[in-house]
């Protein structure tokens, strides 16, 4: 374990959407920084890995049920996690990547999509910003993807709630940048080292994909949130994209 940095001490970050991969690697990273993690994913039971993880490594973690598509629940959850140490960052990383030919796509599925994507983003930013504000500091970040910025055959539903949650990110940074709130916004411009990508490219019959270096570990990508949550306020980031050196783009 690294030496905590001084101002993580007395420190917490809340993690929605803290799943096997990103989430958890985020969380790991953090928790290496002595910052203590609140977690939170639909089936909070599954987060009993990672939260037996970070303390192995003498951390800190907390492991919550959380419907980030509920209003009170993410206001609770956020009330908690600042309860338990001052609220310093928060990370939105709920996907609900989905593809479906556009006449297969039902108004259930499209709504459920947005609600996940888009809608939980934004309830999450506001309630970590009632949460922020008063002390006037805080870094909140937006896990997005390739269609967050690019829509493409059968992502109709994915790509319109990504680019929402993209919408939402920006009016964030405008209005809460003057007041020393730092909102950035992520683009994961290809796949993900996880076993379920790794099993939908043997489907595609696409094996050069899981060439060395095609694949993003998803402890590259925590440490580029970590690297954001570290700038000073002259020079913030706003968006960047991240993508291996072998990937197309």
């Amino acid at each position: 374990m690294t030496k905590p940095t001084e101002n993580a001490r007395h420190a917490s970050v809340a993690v929605v959407g803290a799943g096997d991969y990103i989430g958890a690697a985020i969380a790991r990273r953090f928790a290496r920084e002595g910052y203590t993690v609140v977690a939170g994913r639909r089936n909070g039971d599954k987060l009993a890995p990672l939260v037996a993880d970070i303390e192995a490594e003498g951390g800190r973690c907390l492991g919550c049920t959380l419907d980030a598509r509920s209003e009170d629940a993410v206001a609770a959850f956020m009330t908690q996690a600042d309860a338990v140490a001052p609220l310093e960052a928060v990370v939105f990383n709920i996907g609900a990547n989905v593809n479906f030919p556009l006449l297969d796509t039902t108004e259930r599925v499209f709504r459920k999509v947005w609600e996940l994507a888009c809608y939980a983003g934004f309830l999450t930013g506001r309630e970590a910003a009632r949460v922020m504000l008063p002390r006037g500091r805080g870094s909140i970040f937006f896990t997005g993807a390739t269609a967050s910025v690019r829509g493409g055959s059968g992502y109709a539903a994915f790509a319109s709630a990504k680019f929402g949650l993209r919408a939402v990110a920006q009016s964030m940074a405008r209005e809460l940048g003057p007041q020393n709130i730092h909102v950035a916004h992520l683009v994961i411009d290809a796949g993900v080292d996880t076993a379920w990508v790794r099993d939908r490219i043997r489907q595609r019959g696409a094996e050069d994909r899981l060439a060395p270096g095609r694949l993003m570990d998803p402890a590259s990508i925590a440490e580029t949130y970590w690297q954001l949550h570290q700038q000073p306020r002259d020079a913030w980031t706003h968006e960047l994209d991240l993508r291996p050196a072998l990937e197309t783009w």
